[in-house]
């Protein structure tokens, strides 16, 4: 009688075993499930992808069933008709503006060029400044961050004396020396001076990130699950990649998504001191700078793209809080 209890509590504890075994899921699929039920997170997702369909396919033509679509109704850098500059968007019509005009939905500015269509073609440069400086700050903060940490000793002293150097230094401030100082040069020239912001907040940007990490390694590298790790054999660069980097990622994912804004505006505010992407090429940071000077008389060519920059600011902040917690391997589902 012992003996078929004992079998059925085997057979039953098998059964639960089989049950909690099919139920595993890897690290990845737990956090796109978390993901995916932040509803603040898809929406920003929503956002940033919208943001990125306009800006690859703004100048795409579309030929079917007879129909000719463009995207971008015109072309952002051309004059379209001067007499009808400074039209106000379709909308205020129902405010009483008569300064109003169907063919520009959302007006035009003070040389007659269509918003609508600036805005689109704008939004390339402002998302490319904010991913690419992001991701070499990526690299070069998260590689001297865990370098600092994990090696420790004269190596920590003197990468992070280093980042204490250029941490001294005002972040805007030195992108706009650097900025200032190089751009007339033939580097100064690639790309419209595209290149030059790449490396100006790329230079100033991966500080802060790179302290991050090392604090995150200080804390981290004595546990011990770590200490296993250097146990059965495991090279320090394995460490560092299998064990450390991903313990380390929800603070990163943090700063980051908060650093690809922040460089969107870095960029605004060059563009709006002069000193950006060359004319004419459409961003939203020079937009703000050209509608500033007929704000009294309209103040939509100021509003329209700074409306712009904050949404798309307001999404990555959004994915960032969403990425953090589904990242996070002590969040539970």
């Amino acid at each position: 009688m012992a003996t078929a209890v004992t079998t059925r509590q085997q057979q039953q504890r098998a059964a639960e075993l089989n049950v909690i075994a099919r139920k595993q899921r890897s690290l990845w699929k737990d956090a796109l499930t978390r993901l995916l039920r932040n509803k603040a997170a898809i929406a920003g997702m929503i956002v940033i992808l919208f943001a990125a369909f306009v800006a690859i396919f703004a100048e795409i033509r579309i030929d079917a069933i007879g129909l000719h679509f463009r995207l971008a109704p015109y072309d952002p850098v051309a004059d379209q008709n001067t007499p009808k500059a400074l039209m106000e968007p379709i909308w205020t019509q129902a405010f009483g503006s008569k300064y109003t005009d169907p063919a520009y939905i959302m007006g035009s500015d003070q040389l007659g060029r269509d918003i609508l269509s600036r805005l689109m073609f704008g939004s390339r440069i402002s998302l490319i400044v904010g991913f690419v400086p992001v991701a070499i700050v990526f690299v070069i903060g998260g590689t001297v961050g865990m370098l600092a940490g994990y090696v420790g000793g004269w190596v920590d002293n003197s990468l992070m004396r280093f980042t204490d150097i250029i941490y001294a230094f005002p972040d805007l401030l030195f992108v706009i020396i650097i900025v200032a100082t190089l751009r007339g040069t033939a580097f100064g020239d690639i790309l419209g001076g595209l290149l030059l912001i790449f490396v100006g907040i790329a230079i100033v940007g991966w500080v802060g990130l790179a302290r991050l990490v090392r604090g995150q390694v200080l804390s981290l590298k004595h546990r011990e699950f770590i200490e296993a790790a250097r146990c059965i054999g495991a090279t320090p660069t394995r460490i560092m990649l299998k064990h450390l980097f991903p313990n380390v990622l929800a603070p990163v994912i943090v700063s980051v998504a908060f650093a690809i804004p922040g460089a969107m505006l870095t960029e605004a505010t060059l563009s709006f001191l002069g000193v950006g992407i060359r004319p004419p090429t459409p961003t939203w940071g020079a937009m703000i700078n050209e509608g500033f000077v007929v704000f009294s008389s309209t103040p939509w060519p100021v509003l329209l793209p700074a409306l712009c920059i904050s949404i798309v600011l307001l999404a990555f902040t959004f994915v960032g809080d969403g990425l953090r917690d589904a990242l996070d391997p002590r969040m539970k589902l």
